[in-house]
């Protein structure tokens, strides 16, 4: 192995990508399966970690990544890897829904090729140019701090406007810890 990931080979960084990914999206999936599960079944106890995920699952992205699922089939699984944001929702919504795992399987793990292949190139490409960028200046440090920072305030303005015209509370939790 490498001192450092940038002189790696495209295989390490394929074999990283790909078992991280590979994991994340089992986890996904079982666990929405699972506390679905667990949610209909009213002869048990509902734990409180449960009730938050299962609120989560209820909610309006599980719901449009359920209309994904819906009207693409399992192709939505696979295609879920191109865009940012709908791989947990897609891969969640493919657990609630308790899409046989023989089908589910292949074209996850088509998902997770196609993943692997983004991040072990052009994704760790940035990586690499924003980390040069940081250690080698500090005006490139503070530019990049601003950058993130600024996407994530965009991004929690933009959640805030779409819960006040669904006139939806946006945080986490169940209702009664809100």
């Amino acid at each position: 192995m490498p001192d450092s990931l940038d002189d790696a080979p495209f295989a390490i960084l394929f074999a990283f990508f790909f078992g991280v990914v590979l994991v994340r999206t089992q986890a996904t999936y079982w666990l929405a399966r699972l506390v679905t599960v667990w949610s209909l079944d009213h002869s048990r106890p509902v734990r409180p970690w449960v009730a938050r995920v299962h609120a989560w699952l209820s909610g309006a992205s599980t719901a449009r990544g359920i209309a994904v699922l819906r009207r693409w089939g399992v192709v939505a699984v696979p295609a879920s890897f191109l865009a940012t944001g709908t791989k947990t929702v897609v891969n969640a919504a493919a657990g609630v829904v308790r899409m046989p795992f023989a089908r589910y399987l292949p074209a996850m793990l088509v998902g997770c090729v196609v993943h692997a292949t983004i991040y072990a190139t052009v994704g760790w490409a940035a990586w690499v140019a924003a980390t040069a960028a940081v250690t080698g200046s500090p005006w490139g440090a503070a530019a990049l701090l601003l950058l993130v920072g600024a996407v994530v305030g965009m991004l929690m303005v933009a959640r805030r406007r779409r819960g006040a015209r669904a006139g939806t509370v946006t945080s986490v939790g169940s209702p009664d810890e809100r």
